[in-house]
């Protein structure tokens, strides 16, 4: 079956369309070399951290190989610092053989990492914003252009488990305005690190600490990813009025892109607007969906993400080795 799908959008791309590789990456903090005060402590240039421009160069080479290995062709990150960490990680890209023309960052509100993207193909970009709150980061918007017509991509970074579901609705709830002001049929997708799990409303009910909205959840209820009987909307079952999370489209046990103290959870996602899955337009292409498990991404038990490392002993500082606490997800595209 897979054979055969891969046949019919061979063809389909011969004749009037491009697929296209779509992916988040939560990088944990690529943060540059120019001190503005807003940086975590760790961060700090030249401190006994040794956040230096040797530790700095070593980050975005290790970073830069996840993103060649993943090789997409749009791909959004959380946790940039600013435009030149995300200048220099394009140009470390470069250097490395993979070419992104276009870039973007949300950069109208101070805080310490915001949303960015990197694109092959031309991007016009608004934000979103949250509110005054120094914890908030704007969601950017990315129009991109690919054959002359608009994609909406949404890159998201929400309020952490520190916090309750209150803090992530109002995330959802901006999103959601926005997408309801777009004209009809509009693809879109919403991507990024929501700190929520694809089946939040299961997830967090018994959990005082982060259920103070009375069992409602950004990622699905506001965003409306279940139904009226609270069961995730599958391909067959999604409403004109809902939005698919490809999560359901890998089984259960590989539904995850982080792990928290053993625990592995589904904190990044790709939400796509119900236009994407009618293959008589624009269309995510079935079953390409996957999240990034390369073995270089994992300590030698397996059992934990090679995070981006610091020194167990004092002093603590940044060793140059390591990723992220996150795995990218992607998932493919065609474009007519």
């Amino acid at each position: 079956m897979r054979n055969l799908w891969f046949l019919l959008v061979l063809t389909l791309t011969l004749f009037g369309g491009t697929t296209v590789k779509i992916a988040t990456y939560n990088v944990e903090n690529l943060f540059d070399l120019h001190y503005n005060g807003t940086e975590y402590k760790e961060y700090i240039p030249n401190t006994i951290w040794k956040w230096n421009k040797k530790t700095y160069r070593a980050k975005l080479k290790n970073i830069s190989k996840v993103i060649i290995d993943l090789n997409p062709d749009i791909i959004s990150l959380t946790e940039i610092e600013s435009d030149l960490a995300l200048q220099d990680l394009q140009k470390e890209l470069s250097r490395q053989g993979l070419y992104f023309r276009f870039r973007s960052i949300a950069s109208k509100k101070q805080t310490s990492v915001r949303n960015a993207i990197l694109s092959k193909y031309p991007i016009r970009s608004k934000e979103l914003y949250i509110s005054r709150s120094r914890g908030t980061r704007n969601i950017l918007e990315a129009k991109v252009i690919i054959g002359g017509k608009p994609l909406y991509i949404y890159v998201n970074h929400w309020k952490s488990k520190s916090g309750p579901e209150s803090k992530r609705i109002i995330y959802a709830k901006v999103l959601k305005q926005r997408l309801d002001s777009l004209p009809k049929n509009t693809d879109y997708i919403l991507m990024g690190d929501f700190n929520a799990h694809y089946e939040e409303l299961k997830t967090f009910i018994k959990k005082r600490k982060h259920n103070d909205t009375k069992g409602i959840t950004g990622i699905n209820h506001i965003l409306k990813t279940i139904d009226s009987n609270n069961e995730l909307f599958t391909r067959q079952s999604l409403k004109p009025e809902g939005n698919y999370n490809l999560w359901m489209e890998v089984p259960e046990k590989d539904r995850w892109s982080h792990i928290y103290k053993g625990k592995k959870e589904a904190l990044d996602h790709i939400i796509i607007s119900p236009s994407l899955l009618n293959t008589n337009k624009n269309y995510y292409i079935l079953d390409s969906f996957e999240s990034f498990k390369a073995p270089y991404l994992f300590t030698k038990s397996g059992k934990k993400l090679y995070r981006w490392q610091r020194s167990r002993s004092r002093p603590l500082h940044h060793t140059k080795k390591g990723y992220s606490d996150h795995l990218p997800i992607s998932a493919n595209f065609f474009i007519k």
